[in-house]
C-alpha cells in the first residue's frame, strides 16, 4: 500500500511538474508501481497475506470468545 501511495503521490509531483520531481525520469517516478507488483507476486507466494488474514480471524475469534466469557461471568484463562 505504500509503494502505491508513493507511487500516486510522484506521477501528481510529475505531471504537476512541481520540484526535483519534474525533472526526474518516467522510469523513476513509476518504479513504486512496479514495486508494488513485486512486494504482491512475493507476498502471495510465500502465503504472507493468508497468514495474516488468519491471524486477524484468530485474533478477533479469541476477542469474541474473551468477552462471551466476561458476560458470563467466568474468569478468564491464564496463560
Amino acid at each position: 500500500m505504500y509503494f502505491l501511495i508513493a507511487g500516486v503521490a510522484l506521477l501528481l509531483l510529475k505531471y504537476l511538474q512541481i520540484g526535483a520531481v519534474a525533472d526526474w525520469s518516467w522510469w523513476w517516478v513509476l518504479s513504486p508501481f512496479a514495486m508494488a507488483v513485486v512486494w504482491w507476486a512475493w507476498a502471495d507466494a510465500t502465503g504472507y497475506t493468508k497468514r495474516k488474514a488468519m491471524e486477524k480471524m484468530d485474533q478477533k475469534k479469541r476477542e469474541r470468545i474473551e468477552k462471551q466469557r466476561e458476560a458470563l461471568g467466568i474468569k478468564p484463562k491464564r496463560r
